[in-house]
């Protein structure tokens, strides 16, 4: 699209990155319609997560990730602060339980070393200082490390968008998206109308790989959603975490693993769990859709992720349907977690996008054609990082 300037842009998902996406389309003076097929922004992995601002702690030097993630660290915790949005930059340690685990521990601290994370190795002793509770043979001091409410960040953006004259639709999904006419524009099909513009940005979250199919292209990933699943910590038994307490990650394994989290109201989360969803906004169990399982079954790289993964994956599942071990898990850090003190908790499902060779697509995904930019993996830490995915996508077009 070099050589004329963009006039009209319109954006599919009403999430935190397409909200944020918005606002920069907005920011550079151009008109731009936000589609939200929900009654309510931020409604689905915006709206449940662990809004936990990320330091950027766990990625690859260099990637998309490490670099958004910790300029994101700083831009969100300023955003909030300029808006009046609560947050706390109360760090977070991460421990190593065993002396196994502490070469791993010290390999996580030359990554944070490398990507420029303020991360500092401490012993046992002072881990407990932080953490009293917790069980450590050393750990990992992460001090950028923030908590914020991402729903209320939502706001703001909506409020800044308000402002800016933006078109903002709820209860608007796209229906077909095909080129104008004259070929040098847009046009979305949606049950409130047409909505021609001349650029299209794809935030659809969970439904981004669809959207751009809608769209005339062939996904260089499909998504795949997993479900993570949160227990809290009884009121009288919240003292037991004063702050952010995480597993060392184990790199053979697709995810972080259950860690306890202090959100600004007091109450501590603990999880999540991570299993398969059985449609894409599959919060519980019985959320089944058969279009979505059959998408699952029909794509080779669920089968050979789920050959790769298969005992972790039935301990992830015996461990969403006992509370007994999913205690023993945060047992690990804090052994004075009992099952008793655990009451469930909302769920969200993560957006993972995957390869047909079964392997996940570990870095943000982002692919353009002409006149359109598609967001297609953007799971942890996109809301962190959606300031600056918001100023990389508005580049791209």
């Amino acid at each position: 699209m070099r050589g004329w300037r963009v006039r009209h842009v319109v954006v599919i998902g009403g999430g935190i990155v397409g909200l944020a996406v918005a606002r920069e389309v907005a920011r550079r003076g151009d008109a731009v319609t936000v589609l939200e097929k929900e009654s309510r922004w931020a409604a689905h992995q915006t709206g449940r997560n662990s809004n936990v601002v990320h330091a950027g702690l766990y990625y690859a030097p260099g990637s998309l990730k490490a670099r958004m993630s910790i300029a994101g660290n700083a831009s969100m915790v300023a955003f909030a602060r300029e808006h009046g949005v609560p947050v706390d930059v109360c760090g977070k340690l991460v421990v190593a339980t065993s002396a196994g685990e502490l070469p791993r521990l010290d390999a996580l601290a030359r990554r944070a070393e490398a990507n420029g994370v303020p991360a500092e190795r401490i012993s046992a002793e002072q881990a407990r200082e932080h953490e009293p509770e917790v069980a450590a043979v050393g750990a990992l001091h992460v001090r950028s490390t923030a908590v914020v409410d991402y729903r209320a960040v939502c706001a703001a953006l909506i409020r800044l968008l308000g402002e800016h004259g933006a078109d903002l639709r709820l209860d608007s999904p796209a229906l077909a998206i095909r080129r104008s006419p004259a070929g040098t524009g847009i046009e979305v099909a949606t049950p409130r109308g047409v909505v021609r513009a001349d650029a299209l940005i794809n935030c659809a979250g969970l439904h981004s790989d669809r959207v751009a199919r809608l769209a005339g292209l062939v996904p260089a990933a499909t998504i795949v959603p997993f479900r993570g699943e949160y227990f809290e910590l009884r009121p009288d038994r919240r003292h037991l975490v004063r702050g952010l307490i995480y597993p060392v990650p184990d790199p053979a394994l697709p995810f972080l693993g259950v860690h306890l989290t202090r959100m600004l109201d007091g109450s501590v989360h603990a999880g999540p769990n991570a299993v398969l969803a059985l449609r894409r906004e599959g919060y519980r169990w019985r959320d089944v859709s058969a279009r979505d399982l059959a998408e699952v079954a029909r794509f080779p790289g669920s089968w050979r992720l789920a050959r790769r993964f298969a005992r972790t994956g039935a301990e992830e599942v015996l461990r969403s349907f006992s509370r007994k071990r999913f205690a023993a898990g945060l047992a690990r850090l804090v052994p004075a977690v009992r099952e008793e003190d655990l009451v469930r908790a909302d769920s969200g499902v993560r957006a993972q996008a995957m390869l047909r060779d079964g392997s996940l697509v570990d870095d943000f995904l982002i692919q353009s054609a002409e006149n359109q930019v598609h967001v297609l993996n953007a799971p942890s830490p996109a809301a962190t990082s959606a300031l600056e995915i918001a100023r990389h996508v508005v580049s791209l077009v």
